[in-house]
């Protein structure tokens, strides 16, 4: 099987340490084996998204000595493979419209005392499913803004059961009720992320999915939609995630050091590879910086 991996940021900010490692990572993955290394945007966010942030993704990539290969896929280009994802997740009845709102949400939560907890927090409460077809059409039809949410229990009972290959790891059962109903699209937007990075993975051929940790969670659902979706399913890797001294991780919402800024601070590409693990040579040191 041909290694096809992919590094898919958002430009919301910078890339700092952890993306390097992240990149690298996937980059000798395909590298190593004479594969494929395949660079997405994911500027689903129009909001949060910059043309400057791309720009410099690119260039700082390249800078680190990483080239890619085929065209970039923007998602923002591509939003018609999403909206025929979810015209085939609702011919199936697997979607369901949702008109919460977040303070809503939280009430309902409240006055329960509590909810199963997710990956990003409490599970939705499923307020919406017991809606009728007729209701939820006239609340759509009247302009209340609503998300679609994927009837998780339905389809995982369709689906049946599932499981992914993690390296390191072996054999995984796919848990999707574990995240609960969550969202694939909004009315102002078609696509998550857990349905865009489903479809582009299965589009783009990719084989290998290499990401952190904090995403291992979302694959429970990412293999439900492959399965109702008919996508084949990749390998995956979730990796360590790189910490600063304090044993804190890099994350743009924390301002880490950027690449940009070690590079402006005159470190050379080969400083950069090895502050984020990997020594120079045909493979990865994989040692991750605790101090």
């Amino acid at each position: 099987m041909t290694i096809v991996t992919r590094f898919a940021p958002s430009p919301t900010g910078l890339l700092h340490l952890g993306h390097a490692y992240s990149a690298l990572l996937g980059w000798h993955a395909a590298r190593d084996t004479s594969g494929k290394f395949l660079l997405r945007i994911e500027d689903i966010d129009a909001s949060r998204c910059r043309a400057e942030f791309v720009t410099t993704i690119m260039q700082d990539l390249l800078w680190l000595g990483l080239d890619w290969d085929g065209d970039v896929r923007h998602q923002s280009q591509h939003l018609a493979d999403y909206i025929a994802a979810i015209e085939r997740l609702k011919d199936m009845g697997v979607i369901y419209p949702c008109f919460c709102t977040r303070a809503a949400i939280k009430a309902e939560i409240d006055a329960a005392g509590g909810a199963p907890h997710g990956a990003d927090g409490p599970l939705y409460p499923g307020t919406c499913r017991k809606l009728s077809p007729a209701e939820s059409n006239r609340r759509m039809q009247m302009g209340e803004a609503f998300a679609l949410r994927l009837d998780t229990a339905k389809a995982a009972a369709k689906a049946g059961k599932l499981f992914w290959e993690e390296q390191g790891r072996g054999r995984i059962r796919a848990e999707p009720a574990t995240q609960g109903d969550v969202v694939l699209a909004r009315k102002d937007a078609p696509t998550s992320y857990h349905l865009a990075v489903t479809v582009d993975d299965a589009l783009q051929g990719v084989t290998l999915v290499t990401r952190g940790t904090d995403l291992f969670p979302s694959t429970h659902i990412h293999r439900l939609l492959q399965a109702l979706l008919g996508y084949a399913t990749p390998i995956y890797r979730h990796h360590e995630l790189l910490t600063d001294i304090s044993g804190r991780r890099f994350a743009k919402r924390d301002n880490a050091v950027s690449l940009r800024a070690l590079r402006e601070d005159g470190r050379s590409p080969k400083e950069v590879r090895a502050l984020a693990g990997f020594a120079q040579g045909p493979g990865p040191s994989a040692q991750i910086l605790t101090t």
